[in-house]
């Protein structure tokens, strides 16, 4: 999928016509996700809509200093009716979760994301595979429709674009995203504030998740693959808690001679979570996640496997492994 099928101008029209608004976006939320779903909830909040936003985790702890961060919350548990659905930066719709089942019924789905394996489901659909945030995505459609943009919904679009680019690291930002970011400087943030919360406000217990997660670190293909691994017993014994792992698999990825890394977590419902990176498109992890029933991007993916720990390790990386070999 290389684009859109519908306009800024219908999805637009959609959120000025209707009233009551439920705004959503996958479980295990980062950054873009949360900061995606609070830009937008406060932009139509301004424009005089009912607006929920929710997500199965809740507000994330390392995300709770997102400007007006306390109006984003767990679904209801008794389902409710609204105007609009809104899915934002979901590539599969039961990835929902939790904040899917709680619509009852909706006028209209909305599905805005930038991931190449998302179907399109949906009736209005936004899609835009080059883009590298869905952050920057809603900039784009909060600018072209003329909708409000304060600095709580700068703040918000900026720490989306920023942690979904690496902090505009990653080989899919863009001239444009950077221009973007200008823009949003320009409407007040503080980007040195901003980008210490983001990204130097961990808790102690995250380096010893991943001091334990070195313990367990493998290189296989000639070390062009790299892979560590939690198991629920450390996981228990250090505390820790799902979203201390994200990003952590980033430092595999940047060893010399690593083109593809893997996380895999072992979960308590018999799957495993498995988080991969690459360095290349010769080894493009959505296409290998899509095989184990996940997705993502080429250099960023996941799925989650059912199977025993060992047996789902060693699987990923047979698969992974002749693909490097092969490819690179």
């Amino acid at each position: 999928m290389s684009a859109s099928r519908s306009s800024f101008a219908e999805i637009g029209r959609a959120f000025c016509q209707h009233h009551r608004v439920a705004i959503m976006s996958h479980v295990r939320p980062d950054g873009d996700a949360l900061g995606s779903e609070l830009a937008l909830g406060l932009c139509l909040q301004q424009l005089g809509k009912e607006v929920h936003i929710w997500n199965e985790e809740g507000m994330l702890e390392k995300y709770s200093f997102l400007p007006r961060a306390e109006l984003l919350s767990k679904p209801p548990a008794v389902p409710q009716d609204v105007d609009l659905a809104v899915a934002l930066d979901t590539a599969i719709q039961n990835r929902l979760g939790t904040a899917g089942q709680a619509i009852r019924s909706a006028k209209l789905w909305i599905n805005i994301d930038h991931h190449v394996s998302n179907p399109g489901y949906g009736d209005l659909v936004y899609i835009d595979p080059s883009a590298p945030a869905t952050g920057q995505i809603l900039f784009e459609l909060i600018n072209s429709q003329k909708f409000p943009l304060d600095q709580d919904i700068a703040e918000n679009l900026f720490v989306a674009i920023s942690t979904d680019t690496g902090s505009f690291q990653y080989p899919n930002t863009t001239a444009r995203t950077f221009e973007i970011a200008g823009e949003l400087v320009h409407v007040g943030l503080n980007v040195g504030e901003i980008s210490r919360k983001t990204y130097e406000n961990y808790p102690r217990r995250r380096l010893e998740l991943l001091r334990e997660l070195l313990r367990t670190m493998r290189f296989d293909a000639d070390g062009r693959v790299a892979s560590f691994a939690l198991d629920l017993k450390t996981a228990a014994e250090l505390g820790v808690i799902p979203e201390d792992n994200e990003g952590l698999i980033d430092h595999l990825r940047a060893v010399r001679g690593v083109i593809a890394a893997v996380f895999f977590e072992e979960l308590a419902d018999g799957k495993v979570r498995v988080s991969m990176r690459s360095k290349s498109d010769a080894v493009d992890v959505s296409a290998i996640c899509q095989k184990f029933g996940g997705g993502g991007h080429k250099l960023a993916a996941g799925a989650r496997i059912r199977g025993t720990f060992a047996e789902v390790r060693e699987r990923v990386l047979e698969e992974v492994c002749d693909i490097a070999k092969r490819n690179t």
